[in-house]
């Protein structure tokens, strides 16, 4: 176990569990990691051992079969896996969201259905929020529902779907006027839809299409897909919590959960690229000796560590006040916030410590350089965050004059 980035007050069992992922990821993820990212592979056989392990049922309650574990520990997961691979470390992620979701929104009879197998990694979750011309404007989403008896009909086009082409189950939000008459807040006319399908490409069920995967610089392996829906027709008992007009409050919740995990994903990147760059800098010599008796490349590591250790204790502040149930919008933004500005400025140290070897794709850290961008846009960009904490900081110091 490394000497950063350690978290105090663990219990037994969340240490016994770290320690088995830890494991898994030193012995199944960083071998093969690179291979499979550059050939843009689908890892299956690493998802079948996170199975095994049972982590995807990790934070759903023991009474569906999961190990009724916390968001610190998922989050503790997540920071180890994505040090061996970030990608896989997505496919967990919009699982557990969409398995928070129902557990804290659903009703009892979604929960009954979802969450057993779900714990059992046998049905995928994925949710679905972002449009193609949406960004960051979630009042502005497009797709619709229309009721027509006992069923909804959905229409519109999603983007950025996550685990699009593997889930077997997608949380979608779009509009529902039913009930919110014309001039009714945008976020109040939102409803989740929870849709099964078929995983695959193409017309994965009558009016839902998935076209196909979405080339990208990195964050390779897992699939980043559009959801185009022509038609969809959903029973009206799939509506998430049983009740349209809050699936903006619903997704809100969840992203809280997957800020964390954006948080956690860059604490593991950045750990990976600081052990990468450490063990070069003291296999690399010039002028007669290891780079890393240089003093320049030991500023240089001394912040890349400083860093690191900021960004965890940042990230485990933030899952610790998500779990004790209070409000938790100003840390999740915080954490993921400086974990994903730190996460990209250690990979670059790393990178450059590597000098010009760490622009061949021989070596680990040209991946990791690749992969680190899309932690500053996923879950919110750094302009978001920034928004949410001033709105937040400005209620907590509220001028009285």
């Amino acid at each position: 176990m490394s000497r950063l980035a350690q978290t105090h007050g663990l219990t037994d069992v969340q240490t016994e569990i770290l320690s088995t992922v830890r494991d898994f990821v030193d012995k199944e993820i960083i071998p093969v990691a690179t291979e499979l990212e550059h050939r843009d592979e689908y890892p299956q056989d690493i998802v079948d051992g996170l199975k095994e392990l049972g982590l995807f049922g990790l934070m759903i309650p023991e009474e569906y079969g999961g190990l009724g574990e916390s968001l610190l520990t998922y989050a503790l997961c997540v920071e180890e896996i994505a040090r061996g691979w970030m990608s896989v470390s997505g496919i967990i992620n919009t699982h557990f969201i969409v398995a928070y979701m129902l557990k804290q929104h659903g009703t009892q009879e979604q929960r009954d259905h979802y969450l057993p197998r779900m714990a059992a990694g046998d049905i995928r979750g994925a949710f679905s929020m972002s449009e193609p011309a949406l960004g960051s404007d979630v009042s502005a989403i497009s797709s619709k529902a229309v009721r027509d008896g006992d069923d909804y009909v959905l229409n519109g086009q999603k983007m950025w779907l996550t685990n699009g082409g593997t889930s077997s189950l997608v949380a979608v939000l779009v509009k529902s006027d039913e009930g919110h008459p014309e001039g009714t807040a945008a976020h109040k006319s939102m409803t989740t839809f929870l849709v099964e399908k078929e995983p695959g490409f193409g017309e994965v069920r009558p009016g839902l299409t998935i076209p196909g995967k979405i080339d990208k610089m990195g964050y390779k392996g897992v699939d980043t897909t559009e959801l185009i829906m022509d038609g969809l027709r959903i029973p009206a008992d799939r509506v998430l919590g049983g009740v349209t007009g809050r699936g903006f409050y619903q997704m809100m919740d969840g992203v809280e959960v997957g800020r964390v995990n954006v948080a956690a994903r860059g604490c593991g990147v950045a750990q990976r690229a600081f052990e990468l760059g450490v063990r070069y800098a003291q296999q690399r010599h010039t002028f007669g000796k290891q780079i890393a008796q240089h003093q320049a490349i030991q500023f240089k590591l001394a912040e890349m560590a400083t860093k690191v250790e900021a960004a965890h204790a940042m990230m485990v502040n933030a899952a610790r006040k998500k779990d004790s149930g209070e409000r938790n919008d100003l840390e999740a933004g915080m954490a993921k916030y400086l974990a994903s500005e730190y996460c990209k400025e250690v990979v670059e140290d790393a990178f450059r410590i590597h000098g010009g070897y760490g622009f061949s794709k021989e070596y680990e850290i040209e991946r990791l350089y690749r992969e680190a961008p899309m932690l500053l846009i996923g879950e919110g960009t750094a302009e978001i965050q920034k928004m949410i904490i001033g709105r937040r900081l400005l209620e907590e110091y509220r001028f009285q004059g």
